[in-house]
């Protein structure tokens, strides 16, 4: 285990024992406050994929990448300690969906 994360792991375990830390909050609410259109969720990446991937928004971490750390910093901004990744449905089945 390298320096920096021995470091972060024992600042996490201080700060578990000391307070009860915060968890951001729905990353799907979030991003629908954006409106984003189906150009949007494709970006130039997936703009020629021929299936629709409009409400993917584990596929925005690829294609619209300012979106989601803005949603990051507004969690922080609010006092989240912990930030989950926007993988929510980051499956082979779920991203079949989406014909990913």
């Amino acid at each position: 285990m390298t320096d920096e994360r021995s470091t972060r792991i024992a600042n996490l375990k201080k700060s578990i024992s000391e307070r009860i830390l915060v968890i951001d909050g729905g990353m799907g609410t979030m991003i629908q406050t954006h409106s984003l259109t189906e150009a949007d969720f494709r970006g130039t990446r997936f703009a020629g994929h021929n299936h629709d991937v409009r409400g993917n928004g584990d596929l925005l971490t690829l294609t619209q990448p300012q979106i989601i750390g803005g949603i990051h910093a507004q969690y922080l901004d609010a006092g989240a300690d912990i930030l989950l990744t926007n993988t929510f449905s980051s499956t082979v089945v779920a991203q079949a969906d989406y014909g990913l």
